[in-house]
């Protein structure tokens, strides 16, 4: 009888070691989840910020002015506009021998 009680509590108290264990890691992993959630939703919002400033960046007038101010750039009038013609020139026709 002894045996069986010695037995029953070895299993007892193993049985509830692993029960702490297992409620340890389902609160480790609760709180990782926790954080990465709330990373994702950091990052989200980083995202749409940059969206937002990308769009800003990309506007007709700031590439204009930034054309005009950084790169000197100026508009194209017909007085500073070269024309280039195409000249088509025709290549002899390669003869069709027979070896």
């Amino acid at each position: 009888m002894t045996r069986l009680n010695l037995f029953l509590l070895l299993a007892l108290l193993s049985s509830a070691l692993y029960l702490v264990d297992v409620q340890y890691q389902s609160r480790r992993l609760f709180s990782e989840l926790d954080k990465a959630q709330s990373q994702a939703h950091r990052l989200e919002v980083e995202k749409e910020r940059l969206r937002v400033e990308r769009r800003a960046q990309a506007t007709p007038a700031r590439v204009e002015r930034l054309a005009k101010d950084k790169l000197h750039m100026r508009s194209t009038t017909p007085a500073i506009t070269d024309y280039v013609t195409y000249a088509a020139t025709t290549l002899p026709a390669a003869s069709a021998t027979a070896p």
